[in-house]
């Protein structure tokens, strides 16, 4: 298709009512229960997670402490600390073990520091205005844990013999929460982590969330509000009960994987619309998702999907509802090896790789775009019709004051195409640092390269 040589206004007088229509269908698709209501800055954040192991050369809390400014300056404002309890040497995976088998929760691992260099960390975060989550790993500990000492804690099977969570997971031991001296251990537990006269954390990163009851979650998060009413917990789940009381949001697994469907195994980009759809139609309404294309478990994406592939992944989850993510390096396209097996080494970040586009720059416009903007923030997301439905997602976001239209190309090859949205003359592009000056394309019409995206505009009227 050839643009024309001039602007022209589309002919789309239906436009509005099918706006109305696709709304008022998503309002009607969500069931009735509601979620619970989230504190503002988790609502308005941007989450970074940090594995203190392979944040810096020193992999330790001060190395982290030494790049709070760097991280204010990015615009992120929660961080995420991964486990930082000594990790277990019973059994151990890798050469160090995985810090997601805990050996102590009242204890650090020595190799981060002290109680000391965490709380000079907290308090220096906060001074910056940044939350300090940590995470728990209440499914399981180690086998040297010192809860071994309370066999009645764990799981056993009809022997007596204490058994993993999973067969595949030979590293640890599971929990039993039918036990309820495991439970009030665990709340006291946590409540030594959230005291502000102590460590003063803001909350809790939960490993593997819906393999613990949800009753336990719900008594936990009755207790923890009474120490720190406004605190975060996010699951790593996606179980829709765990955010009507408990939780404040939880991982989009099911849109992270047709994510790597979309680029990984040539499913049309269509998939994530219906993804978020299935999801929106399972949730309590108001539910909030963490928005992912690279965490510790996975390859980085960089590696996953090329670093344009990774881009426009990333355009489109800082452009979702929900709550973004930025795992450590990510900001810089470091492609050091991550998950299963690397995360029971020390493999540092490297920060400097060659041959990246400023994507530091580019992630920090983003950012600042959801910080300037609550169109953003909210739960008001449109899915637009657009020529190419098989490689193009189109989405309008929206409050009373702003409007933004978002064109991503999840195809590696140029698109010229159009997209349907009601004042589109009225669009204009975002100029986001670190990306080229967008042309003067006037919706509806836009060219596109592979993997390619832009970001519209218009103040509502």
């Amino acid at each position: 298709m050839k643009l024309p040589s001039k602007c022209r206004r589309s002919g789309l007088p239906a436009l509005a009512f099918a706006i109305l229509a696709a709304t008022f269908a998503n309002l009607c698709a969500q069931p009735a229960q509601t979620a619970r209501p989230s504190p503002a800055w988790v609502r308005d954040g941007v989450v970074y997670e940090i594995y203190p192991r392979d944040f810096s050369a020193a992999g330790n809390f001060d190395g982290i402490t030494a790049r709070l400014d760097e991280l204010k300056d990015l615009g992120v404002n929660i961080l995420w600390l991964m486990p930082i309890h000594p990790p277990g040497q019973k059994l151990r995976k890798g050469t160090l073990g995985s810090p997601y088998a805990v050996c102590d929760y009242y204890a650090i691992n020595p190799d981060y520091g002290t109680e000391a260099d965490l709380k000079h960390l907290v308090s220096e975060a906060h001074q910056r205005g940044l939350k300090v989550i940590l995470d728990l790993v209440a499914n399981h500990t180690a086998w040297d844990s010192v809860l071994m000492q309370h066999p009645e804690f764990y799981k056993q099977d009809a022997t007596g013999k204490i058994i993993p969570p999973v067969k595949e997971w030979t590293d640890v031991a599971g929990l039993n929460y039918a036990n309820p001296q495991l439970r009030a251990y665990m709340i006291a537990m946590l409540k030594h982590w959230l005291d502000p006269a102590g460590f003063d954390l803001d909350g809790f990163r939960c490993d593997v969330a819906a393999e613990v009851p949800t009753s336990f979650w719900e008594e936990a998060r009755a207790a923890l509000t009474q120490v720190k009413p406004d605190l975060m917990m996010l699951a790593e789940a996606s179980k829709p009960e765990l955010l009507t009381n408990a939780f404040d949001l939880d991982y989009s697994w099911p849109l992270h994987s047709t994510l790597n469907d979309v680029l990984l195994r040539g499913a049309p980009a269509s998939e994530l619309k219906r993804s978020w759809e299935e999801s929106r139609k399972q949730f309590p309404t108001g539910s909030l998702h963490l928005r992912f294309s690279d965490n510790h478990d996975e390859a980085r994406a960089v590696a996953r999907f090329s670093i344009k592939g990774a881009l426009a992944a990333s355009a489109l989850m800082f452009s979702l509802d929900g709550v973004p993510l930025l795992y450590n390096g990510m900001e810089v396209g470091d492609a050091t090896e991550s998950g299963d097996p690397a995360l029971f080494e020390k493999l540092p970040i490297f920060w400097h790789p060659k041959e990246r586009p400023p994507l530091r720059d580019i992630y920090h416009g983003l950012i600042k775009l959801r910080a300037d903007y609550p169109a953003f923030h909210n739960d008001r997301l449109i899915w637009l019709r657009n020529s190419d439905e098989a490689n193009l997602v189109t989405l309008l976001r929206l409050d009373a004051q702003d409007e933004f239209v978002v064109v991503i190309n999840f195809s590696n090859r140029p698109i010229t195409g159009w997209v349907e949205v009601q004042h589109d003359r009225d669009f204009k592009p975002v100029k986001l640092a670190g990306l080229p000056e967008p042309p003067p394309d006037c919706l509806p019409l836009f060219r596109l390269g592979g993997f390619d995206w832009r970001i519209y505009h218009r103040a509502a009227k």
